[in-house]
């Protein structure tokens, strides 16, 4: 880069508060999340007392709660998780695109950063894939990216 100077954000979770939002629906795919989104944050430095989880029935309900979270000023950033899975109805697109929505309007109202760690995809295998134990938890990625946008955040 020539012009300018770059700015980012440290991926640490040392002297951050984050607030966890996780729906219950699909509790295994979600509870498996939420492990990854935890271990991120101590792996990260982060102490279990700056980690608030506060769990809603689905997906749905994650941009109210979010909301309100971001709302209180406890908090440098968010994550959402939540897993919706397409069926044979219109019901997934509602869901799935009225949760991203609110979720980025709370987002952008509040100027804290949520990060979407919701998965929306075809099939129960296709979650149990992003939702894994191992390398490829899109809890932990959405915890990573949480930490990075509160700690740019910070330094705008």
């Amino acid at each position: 880069m020539t012009a300018g100077q770059l700015i980012e954000g440290e991926v640490t979770a040392r002297g951050r508060k984050i607030a966890i939002v996780a729906a219950r629906f699909n509790d295994v795919i979600v509870t498996s999340l939420l492990k990854g989104a935890t271990g991120a944050w101590l792996e990260r430095g982060g102490a279990a007392a700056d980690l608030q989880v506060v769990r809603v029935p689905g997906a749905f309900e994650l941009p109210v709660v979010a909301r309100k979270l971001a709302g209180s000023g406890r908090y440098d950033a968010l994550v959402a998780l939540g897993c919706v899975i397409r069926g044979d109805t219109p019901h997934f697109d509602y869901v799935a695109g009225e949760c991203a929505r609110g979720l980025q309007l709370a987002s952008l109202e509040t100027g804290v950063p949520i990060a979407f760690g919701v998965l929306t995809v075809n099939s129960l295998e296709q979650a149990l894939e992003r939702a894994a134990t191992t390398a490829g938890n899109k809890g932990g990625e959405a915890m990573q990216c949480a930490l990075e946008m509160a700690g740019l955040m910070a330094r705008l």
